[in-house]
């Protein structure tokens, strides 16, 4: 008997789904009889550090969280803000007849899955449900025909989440001692990092080569229209017989490729514009082929994300999080797939779409077939597809905003794939003449007419170069033949330089990692971001620029672990781990060579039939001896004229000359500054301006010297204390700092001015009931203090102005929450998409940043409130939203407070035992946390 035939006769069934928004839609089409409650993502993972580890392990398995001498043995803990959702979930099944596991149907939702078996332990018979799209029929159809769990999924899955662990815990640690705390490698995210790294180093090492070449405005001599104009513009494209020289002809170096073309420099090209002014012309050929475009594959995951960015303006991340939206309301279908398939009823639909809105004309006689081009495409999806039977059109869906968008390009998309091809001519003109002396030139025209537009009615895809000549961009040439004479109306010298390569922007980094064939298209959107929120990647407009540190990072990975970002060894590990998927491998034996090496090739190269028999070592190996990794090396870059940039833990900076020794110069670098545009020159307008180390006098009171400096949180004053000053332990003295007002400058400020920025905090006196107030100048400004009120001062000036009257009349007035008067937005930037609300940029405690008046998201380095648009200000939004609220970490238990006597001697001694107690038992604690490290 099937689920549905049973739920006519009673009965409680549980459908866990992954997401409140699906659980919603789905109860509305499921009815009486069923509970449809969410998992909110995942239930258990591995341990995030050492103190999730249960007791009972020790040594590496707390560090990692994996039995690497135990097959691999995962430690799986129920993650702590699942807890209670857990919970609920046991409470539900308690109460139900039978559990349906409804989650995504790929490695991860399968995944999802078998640990919700696992922890919740179901004594009631259990189901998977699958489906590829949210509607009333494909629901109620996988009720009706629900399947097992699929280990070979769920081994595939916990295989690279192990993997990525070892990757990670072992990898990440030598980062931290190295080049900074807190970095992070991974699997993919540090192979994306290369590509975007060495991507630069190419526009760094590129040389800028000009080239010139002509333009000629040719006239047929009769009156034209649209159809057939009476001019054409042409290129001169030889001399003699010699090809004129165009950028493609360049190395990198600026340097030719082949002497067999002609390189024109301004002087040459000038004289031959002017030695052809009175030149006669004619048509040497005429070359007419047939065009015919055919119309693209519907979206998969990655062709969608590429083509938001191109045509919407969204980041990968973004473009997921509203595909999310759309396929948990029912819109769209799965929208990570690998696939370009669509069902019968797909096409049955969107056929029925091109006769009604477009005519039977544009309708091919057999349904179009689309088949997969992605090397080991994941799961049976479909593309994604507008949902249904019957495809909305975007006005039907009520949609707004960035939904509306991204429908609506689904929906184009999908019904232009089963549409007739484009056709029409291409044109080829040849136009000659000889020059005054003597010399033959040769011009070429192309042009390119659309007969039958085809698919193109519906949708013309985008392009990556924003020069780019679209699909249905039409060059008519006048209709001419071989022989006729043509005259120059104006022909031109133009001048060229020679581009370096462009920088990756979200959708040509996804389009390359897919061609290298390197991690999966569903995880493109995370690898992004990763390496974004960790300071690797910025983003100067759409283009995505490596970092300083990211150079460093990748330095030592290729140096000391160069297998691990080897863009063929890391394909090759997709495919192995593709090859588990399959079972045409097994997990366990290929982790032990990955980690162990075992005198194989590591990463399953034996597995795949390329192994050699060498020993290769295993990861364990690679991350043993770290002596051999000098840190100052892989974090040093020569800029030129002995010049060096270093990469250090507080930030880039450039140095010449040595340490401690005459002439040492040092100046931080710009976070914001892309590395292709560190010259020379800049360097040295960096070290040309103030170091920040200003000698100011000696204070007569303490004898100690006073400076000022330029520190990476603004300028300060502070004082050198003698060598012999205990800087550790419990006599340790710390130098006396302060911040500059914001009115002062390095190069002006005084040693009374230094003195007395010092002497903060000031007393300004007592209330009535003797609580000390005092003036001082904090993180976010000049404020008073009495107790733990606080009362900010509306200048700087006031802290050594402000008298004990005045202090007392603004702590007689009412507390204010928040600020005493709204700032104007620095920016508008119009309305939001998804929240419909006006979008803003303001100054806050950390910086400008945008925000709708639910939604804050702080501006990322290489954005400014001078240049960030609309679409960068609502992506950021999105990505933000895509994160969810802050996690709160659990409030420590207040300590008991004893009764308020007066410490005798003996106990303040007894007191500081305890003290020192609890900070060995806290450094103990501190240690055990940081095992990874």
């Amino acid at each position: 008997m099937s689920p549905t035939s049973e739920t006519a006769h009673g009965g409680r069934r549980l459908v866990i789904v992954e997401s409140p928004a699906k659980a919603k839609t789905i109860k509305g089409y499921l009815g009486p009889g069923y509970v449809v409650e969410a998992s909110v993502g995942h239930i258990r993972d591995l341990p995030s550090g050492a103190a999730e580890v249960p007791e009972k392990y020790t040594g590496e398995v707390r560090r990692l969280g994996v039995d690497v001498e135990h097959d691999f043995q995962p430690i799986y803990v129920v993650n702590a803000d699942k807890r209670a959702q857990v919970k609920k979930l046991k409470d539900l099944l308690a109460e139900s007849d039978e559990l349906f596991l409804a989650t995504d149907e790929d490695r991860e939702g399968e995944a999802i899955a078998w640990h919700l078996q696992e922890v919740l332990k179901p004594k009631v018979p259990v189901h998977r449900m699958v489906f590829h799209e949210i509607t009333k029929d494909a629901i109620r159809e996988a009720v009706a025909n629900p399947r097992e769990l699929n280990q070979r999924m769920v081994d595939a899955q916990e295989t690279r989440r192990i993997l990525d662990r070892l990757y990670g815990y072992e990898v990440s640690p030598v980062l931290w001692k190295k080049v900074m705390p807190k970095l992070s490698a991974g699997r993919v995210q540090s192979v994306a990092t290369r590509l975007v790294v060495e991507r630069e180093r190419e526009r760094i090492a590129f040389r800028s080569a000009e080239y010139w070449d002509l333009t000629g405005t040719f006239s047929t001599g009769r009156t034209g229209d649209a159809s057939d104009p009476s001019t054409l513009v042409a290129r001169l494209a030889a001399v003699d017989g010699k090809r004129v020289a165009q950028g493609r002809d360049f190395g990198a170096d600026g340097r030719l490729k082949s002497e067999a073309v002609l390189h024109l420099d301004e002087a040459n090209a000038r004289a031959l514009a002017a030695a052809l002014a009175e030149t006669r012309f004619s048509v040497r050929s005429v070359e007419s082929k047939p065009y015919r475009r055919s119309p693209y594959a519907p979206f998969r995951t990655t062709t969608l994300q590429q083509e938001a960015s191109r045509k919407l303006g969204f980041g990968a991340k973004a473009t997921m999080q509203v595909a999310q939206k759309l396929y948990e309301n029912g819109f769209i279908t799965y929208m990570r797939t690998d696939s370009t398939v669509l069902s019968d009823t797909a096409v049955a639909a969107a056929r029925a779409q091109v006769t009604q809105l477009y005519g039977a004309d544009y309708l091919p006689e057999k349904p179009r077939v689309y088949a997969g081009k992605v090397k080991n495409a994941q799961e049976a999806h479909e593309a994604i597809r507008p949902s249904g039977d019957r495809f909305r059109t975007p006005a039907e869906t009520g949609l707004t905003g960035d939904q509306f968008k991204l429908y609506e390009l689904i929906w184009k998309r999908t019904v232009a794939s089963q549409m007739k091809d484009a056709t029409g001519n291409s044109v080829t003109v040849k136009i000659g003449g000889t020059s005054a002396d003597g010399r033959d030139a040769e011009f070429s025209a192309s042009g390119k007419t659309i007969t039958f537009h085809g698919f193109m009615k519906a949708y013309v895809e985008g392009a990556d170069d924003p020069n780019a000549e679209l699909d249905d961009r039409e060059r008519r040439l006048p209709q001419v033949t071989e022989g006729d004479a043509l005259s120059a109306e104006e022909i031109t010298a133009d001048g060229h330089a020679t581009k370096p390569p462009a920088r990756y922007t979200e959708a040509t980094l996804v389009k390359e990692l897919e061609e290298r064939e390197i991690g999966r298209p569903s995880t493109y959107a995370s690898i992004i971001g990763t390496i974004l929120d960790r300071g690797y990647v910025f983003k100067k407009g759409t283009a995505l620029v490596p970092s300083f540190l990211s150079f460093a990072v990748v330095n030592l990975l290729e140096k000391h672990f160069g297998r691990l970002v080897d863009y063929d060894f890391t394909a090759r590990m997709e495919d192995d781990l593709d090859r588990i998927a399959r079972g045409e491998a097994q997990s366990v034996p290929w982790l032990k060579r990955f980690y162990f090496g075992e005198g194989e090739a590591a990463g399953g190269a034996a597995d795949a039939g390329n192994g050699d028999g060498d020993h290769l070592g295993g990861l364990k190996e690679l991350v043993t001896d770290l002596g051999a990794i000098d840190a100052r090396e892989i974090s040093s870059f020569p800029v030129g004229d002995g010049i060096v940039l270093r990469v250090g833990r507080y930030g880039a900076y450039v140095e010449r000359g040595e340490r401690e020794q005459e002439g040492y110069q040092k100046a931080d670098v710009p976070d914001d500054l892309a590395p292709d545009e560190l010259t020379v020159e800049y360097a040295e307008e960096l070290l040309a301006k103030p170091s920040g180390d200003f000698e100011l006098g000696t204070d007569p009171v303490s004898g100690h010297q006073i400076v000022a400096k330029a520190g990476r949180y603004g300028p300060y004053v502070t004082e050198i204390l003698p060598e012999s000053t205990p800087k550790t332990g419990k006599n340790a003295v710390k130098p006396r700092t302060a911040s500059l007002f914001k009115t002062m400058s390095l190069d002006t400020v005084t040693l009374e001015e230094a003195l007395q920025l010092m002497s903060l905090p000031r007393v300004v006196g007592a209330d009535a009931e003797g609580v000390e107030i005092t003036a001082q100048n904090g993180r976010y400004g000049p404020y008073l203090k009495k107790g733990t009120d606080s009362r900010s001062l509306t200048s700087e000036d006031q802290l050594f102005s402000i008298t004990l009257e005045e202090a007392l009349a603004i702590y007689a007035q009412p507390k204010q929450r928040g600020r005493a008067a709204a700032k104007p937005p620095l920016k508008e930037l119009g309305t939001d998409p998804v929240s419909e609300k006006p979008v803003v940029v303001k100054d806050g405690r950390f910086g400008p940043y945008v925000t709708d008046g639910e939604t804050n998201a702080t501006l990322r380095t290489g954005d400014s409130v001078e240049t960030i648009t609309p679409e960068r200000g609502y992506e950021l939004l999105a990505e933000k939203r895509a994160k969810g609220p802050a996690k709160k970490t659990a409030k420590k238990a207040p300590a008991k407070k004893t009764a308020a006597k007066k410490t005798t001697a003996a106990k303040k001694t007894a007191a500081k035992k305890t003290t020192t107690a609890a900070k060995t038992t806290a450094t103990a604690k501190k240690a055990a946390a940081a095992e990874p490290e």
